[in-house]
């Protein structure tokens, strides 16, 4: 029968791939790249590829709401539908959407959309049976009858209510009622609920995980019947400022299931007593942030120490004196994660003692710890070698020495930042020994070269984010040895580098993953290197170009032409004209859009820009542009849910990196 099947596709110059099942074909569609074009090429292929990717995509993402609807009947299959590229939504397309999808439809992401109601909600929920997810989070118009809405979707699981402001306790009660469901509920910056919706939550919704209460107006009149529910696994009380430790010592219940605790910037009356009642009611925590709060004290960390299996905790912007330093190298236990970032008070002696005890240390953040030196890098690079991420920007008492030790000792790094440090070639040479570097953040570094970079190019070939911004000694031998050795790249910030130039950036369009390029205020780099980017760049996302004086109108066309998945541009201070702007404009997709100094810009230059983008969000100008639009430009501008910032600074000419660099350490003492 097969061979019979073999012979009659020969005789019909089939293509082989029309023997195989759906399933196989779909298999090959799971391993292709993600990347729409990619997934468009195999469509293009023939017409039962065409067929064949309609029905296996299950996730929509369009960047414009007036092509979902011809989108939908092409992907009958569709189950999640992503809008937050649309900034206009409205309820006749909430109404398409629960028409076309039905049962079909189990999620839907609307957080960046505005201009719909709780009808259309309504209509999404009755028709969605099967919904078990929705993130409505910005959406600050919305009241108590959306929530109402909401409610009928009795199988959500995910509700994600961000700055929902205008909810308040009722509407919160109603999907406390209707989705019994629920395992994951964020009311974040919902300033209308109280201690009343949040309890309802708790008491109606036993299946709950977790439960992001962020900058609510609540006390600990909430928490009991919170720590009663059975399953909760994630707790978030960042910013929650009427907790105080005299309520909080009166917490007596138990919760075993927890694993997260969030309540960092609680600090307002928020004492070690208070919170350290509250955490030995949670005694299976493993992740601890109480980041920007009160002093962390000796006397709270021996009280933490009843934590036996807590792996992270997070300290940062806390005044951290070396007897709480030393009493958490004390613990029976072994932290996975540890961030003492811009905490007051960290020195060699406390921190020593630290990672001396918590050998097992995956990742250490001690960004801005101004005070500890070379003895600190010794006893981190010797007791914790399995470290996968280490952050160290401004640890300015550091010496360059001291750069060594850690690629000759902590050889599993992935992530390293040592922005604004003394590391030279010497410190790159050695890190260079750390094969799985995925990202290094070198921004402010003075004393690197293109010397020490190219061995970071030649043998950190997983490298996927470099961060250079400002390091003056940098150019075109560096960029070209990272272009050549790190084709997986994904960002690069070469801002500043004033002696980078096209021929660099050429073939660093090589690297086809890139989605993120800034180049502010590299006066070498002109039209026909960032071309190179776009033609070989086609993921390209976010391009900064502020400063970059010798590009003008020439980038733009291919700008628009290739990179079709451009969504945020920084075009100040160029020499980019009317020209420019609206062919980028009228062939792109861009959401976000920086224009201030440009001088070529004329007002109907300007205009005819802004209504040629129909997908614009945030758009940021010179102050002098808002009383000369017209209003009917804003209104129609506004409607479609885009929104302006005005910006009244004067031309500002740029300083040398050392003397930047001064001025910096001058406002930071």
């Amino acid at each position: 029968m097969k061979r019979q099947k073999l012979m009659e596709a020969e005789e019909n110059s089939n293509s082989f791939f029309d023997l195989l099942s759906e399933e196989i074909v779909f298999s090959i569609l799971d391993f292709i790249d993600p990347n729409p074009l990619d997934r468009k090429s195999f469509s293009l292929v023939c017409k039962s590829f065409y067929i064949m990717e309609s029905k296996h995509r299950k996730a929509l993402t369009p960047l414009r709401q007036k092509y979902l609807e011809r989108a939908l009947n092409r992907y009958p299959n569709v189950s999640h539908i992503d809008l937050s590229l649309c900034p206009r939504v409205d309820d006749s397309l909430l109404t398409v959407i629960s028409d076309t999808c039905k049962d079909s439809l189990r999620s839907i992401d609307l957080s960046r959309s505005r201009f719909f109601s709780c009808n259309g909600l309504m209509s999404l929920t009755l028709n969605c049976k099967n919904l078990v997810g929705i993130d409505l989070s910005n959406a600050t118009e919305l009241r108590d009858a959306a929530a109402a809405a909401v409610a009928e979707a009795k199988n959500l699981e995910r509700l994600w209510l961000g700055r929902c402001k205008l909810i308040t306790d009722m509407g919160v009660g109603c999907i406390a009622i209707g989705c019994g469901r629920l395992r994951l509920i964020s009311l974040k910056w919902c300033l209308g609920v109280t201690d009343l919706g949040v309890g309802l939550i708790a008491v109606k919704c036993k299946e709950i995980r977790s439960l992001d209460l962020s900058y609510l107006p609540i006390t600990s009149k909430c928490l009991p019947s919170i720590l009663k529910l059975q399953y909760l696994e994630d707790l978030i009380l960042e910013g929650c400022f009427r907790l105080n430790h005299d309520s909080l010592a009166a917490v007596n219940h138990v919760c075993k299931s927890l694993k997260t605790l969030d309540m960092s910037i609680c600090k307002i009356n928020l004492g070690h007593v208070g919170l350290s009642s509250l955490i030995s009611s949670t005694e299976g925590l493993h992740q601890l942030n109480i980041a920007y709060g009160s002093p962390f004290t000796l006397d709270l960390a021996n009280r933490l120490k009843s934590l036996s299996m807590l792996q992270s905790l997070k300290l940062d912007g806390c005044t951290v004196r070396c007897p709480a330093l030393k009493a958490i190298g004390n613990w029976c236990i072994s932290l996975k994660e540890l961030s003492l970032s811009k905490c007051m008070g960290v020195t060699d002696e406390g921190l020593s003692h630290v990672v001396t005890k918590h050998t097992e240390l995956k990742k250490l953040d001690i960004t801005c710890c101004r005070k500890i030196t070379d003895v600190s890098i010794a006893y981190i690079t010797s007791s914790c070698s399995n470290l996968t991420s280490l952050r160290m920007e401004s640890c300015t008492l550091v010496p360059r020495e001291a750069f060594v030790l850690i690629g000759h000792r902590c050889l599993f790094l992935e992530e390293l930042d040592v922005t604004d440090n003394e590391i030279d070639d010497e410190g790159l040479k050695s890190i260079s020994n750390c094969s799985n570097l995925s990202s290094l953040k070198l921004g402010i570094c003075l004393n690197i070269s293109d010397d020490g970079l190219a061995l970071i190019g030649m043998h950190c070939s997983k490298l996927k984010e470099l961060d250079l911004y400002r390091s003056a000694g940098i150019s075109d031998l560096g960029i070209l040895a990272i272009a050549c050795g790190c084709l997986d790249l994904e960002s690069i910030n070469i801002s500043y580098c004033t002696d980078v130039t096209d021929s660099s950036l050429i073939p660093l369009s090589k690297c086809q993953r890139l989605h993120t390029f800034e180049s502010r205020g590299c006066l070498l780099v002109t039209s026909l290197g960032l071309a190179a980017i776009a033609v070989g760049c086609k993921r390209l996302t976010k391009l900064d170009i502020k400063k970059c004086h010798n590009i003008d109108d020439t980038a733009m066309l291919p700008l628009a032409h290739f990179s079709q998945n451009l969504r945020q541009i920084n075009l100040s201070y160029t020499s980019i004209t009317d020209v420019g702007l609206l062919s980028l404009v009228s062939f792109s997709c861009l959401q976000n859009l920086t224009v201030l100094h440009l001088k070529g810009l004329t007002l109907n230059g300007l205009a005819a820009a802004l209504s040629a983008c129909g997908g614009l969000r945030k758009v940021k100008l010179h102050a002098t542009f808002k009383s000369l639009l017209s209003h009917p430009l804003f209104q129609n501008s506004e409607a479609r849910g885009c929104a302006f910032e005005w910006r009244d600074k004067e031309f500002q000419a740029e300083l040398d990196p050392k003397c930047w660099k001064l001025q910096l350490e001058d406002v930071v003492q």
